[in-house]
């Protein structure tokens, strides 16, 4: 273990603990797993495969250093000098009491144990002693940022501000109820989709079309009430509720009743999904679906709506800046599927992207800032010539360093290099700006901070070569 990381305990490494080893080893922390099946280690080694490729692709600043992962021998090896307990064994009750009998007897003074129960109340959990609070999280727990937490207030409290250091949303629930909020919709929209199936009205792909295709969108980034709003439009939520308020009393849904999963229903259901998707491997579809998350949260990230909002206060505890060959670093990212092309590597189009955010770190560091351009002043780009040196492909991490080369006046010409891992140079990037106006929409000198710590960096970056700087198209200078 790291001296100075803290320890996260794993107990329990299925999908959800293997999400939980990922979501706290790339926040920096060690973790040690507790599992008795032989398994274990492979199993958390393709889901840690997966969250590498995918979380570093949704912020625009680095992650801290990987932390230590040790698989224990015994529960109390794991358990023994933790900061944080997860609980993820299987949902038996007595299974889960009987564990955490055995994690209290090495529990430090004040501590506690997070389980990631999806149904039991934490008052159900604790009944035998244990400190215990519910932390549920929603699969990859690696990338979905919520947590339900709920229990005694007190664990509560002491909870929260763990799961939100690792980037995690915490839903507090005061009152306790079986299963909470997020799975309490999920079985519902579950069983009615259990009824349709059984009684023959749609097949397992039509009932993922009809979410995937139409309200699974809008709720990703408002939620129920919010698009609901919406619908009321101008004459507001009493109009929408007047309209369809009505139908609630109608004998739409057979929410009340379950359909008996005999053996014919669920022959039903596995036979439909391996037509649906059964040529795709397990890991092809985790892959897939991670792939989609990313791309949708980065998506989302731009307005700052649902998890996107989570990335981007996270993305603020992160460290940024620093320098590499004496040039400060304006931007470090992981290439995501989006920035991808049919030949796998990283297109054109995602260079451009990558100079652009690049040339936003380097405004940030002389003072041409969000505050800044909400006063009236920016700079505009008018001209780009981009050099493509070397291949990139899905979950590479890049680092640009900007060298200024003109600062003067109204002037800010800067150089790129994109840097791969290993150092190689990927690519580089020359642009000019012009600063402008943004009432008049003309160039104009910027304000005399701006322009002192620009002229700084360009004097400061005066004697250093720029490769290829100042080229025609196809030269290789």
């Amino acid at each position: 273990m790291s001296p100075a990381a803290n320890k996260a305990a794993i107990i329990g490494g299925g999908v959800i603990g293997g999400g939980w080893a990922a979501r706290f080893l790339l926040n920096g922390w060690d973790v040690a797993v507790f599992d008795p099946d032989p398994e274990a280690a492979r199993k958390i080694g393709a889901v840690l495969d997966n969250a590498r490729a995918s979380v570093p692709a949704l912020y625009d600043r680095p992650l801290p250093p990987e932390g230590t992962l040790t698989f224990c021998e015994t529960l109390s090896e794991a358990v023994t000098g933790a900061d944080w307990v997860q609980e993820s064994v299987s949902e038996r009750l007595e299974l889960k009491q009987k564990v955490y009998a055995e994690i209290a007897e090495h529990l430090p003074e004040g501590g506690f144990i997070a389980s990631s129960t999806s149904g039991f109340k934490a008052s159900d959990l604790a009944s035998e002693g244990a400190p215990v609070v519910v932390v549920h999280p929603f699969n990859p727990v690696y990338l979905l940022p919520l947590v339900e937490i709920s229990g005694e207030e007190a664990l509560r409290g002491k909870a929260l501000p763990v799961v939100t250091k690792i980037g995690m949303y915490p839903l507090v629930l005061k009152t306790e109820i079986d299963a909470f909020i997020g799975n309490r919709f999920q079985e519902a929209v579950w069983r009615e989709a259990l009824w349709m199936l059984k009684d023959g009205i749609a097949t397992t792909a039509e009932i993922d079309e009809s979410i995937r295709m139409s309200f699974g969108l809008r709720w990703a980034q408002m939620g129920i009430f919010e698009t609901y709003r919406i619908a009321g439009g101008e004459t507001g939520y009493a109009n929408f509720l007047a309209q369809f308020g009505p139908s609630l009393k109608w004998p739409w849904t057979k929410l009340m009743n379950v359909p008996e999963l005999d053996d014919d229903l669920i022959a039903k259901i596995s036979e439909q999904s391996d037509a649906q998707s059964g040529h795709l491997s397990i890991r092809e579809l985790e892959r897939l679906r991670d792939d989609n998350l990313v791309a949708i949260m980065r998506s989302l990230r731009r307005t700052g709506s649902g998890a996107g909002g989570m990335i981007l206060s996270h993305e603020e505890t992160l460290a940024a800046g620093g320098e590499v060959d004496s040039l400060p670093v304006t931007l470090r990212r992981a290439v995501p599927v989006t920035w991808t092309d049919y030949n796998g590597h990283m297109n054109e189009a995602a260079y451009l992207e990558l100079g652009t955010w690049a040339t936003d770190g380097l405004m940030q560091c002389v003072g041409a800032d969000a505050d800044y351009v909400a006063s009236g002043k920016s700079y505009f780009t008018v001209d780009t010539r981009i050099r493509y040196l070397d291949e990139v492909h899905r979950g590479a991490v890049l680092t640009v360093t900007t060298q200024v080369l003109d600062g003067a006046g109204k002037k800010m010409k800067l150089f790129h290099r994109v840097l791969k891992e290993d150092g190689t140079l990927a690519a580089t990037l020359e642009t000019l700006l012009l600063h402008t106006d943004l009432t008049s929409r003309r160039a104009c000198p910027p304000e005399p901070a701006v322009a002192q710590a620009l002229e700084s960096l360009a004097e400061a970056h005066a004697d250093r070569e720029a490769p290829g700087a100042g080229g025609a198209v196809g030269q290789r200078n």
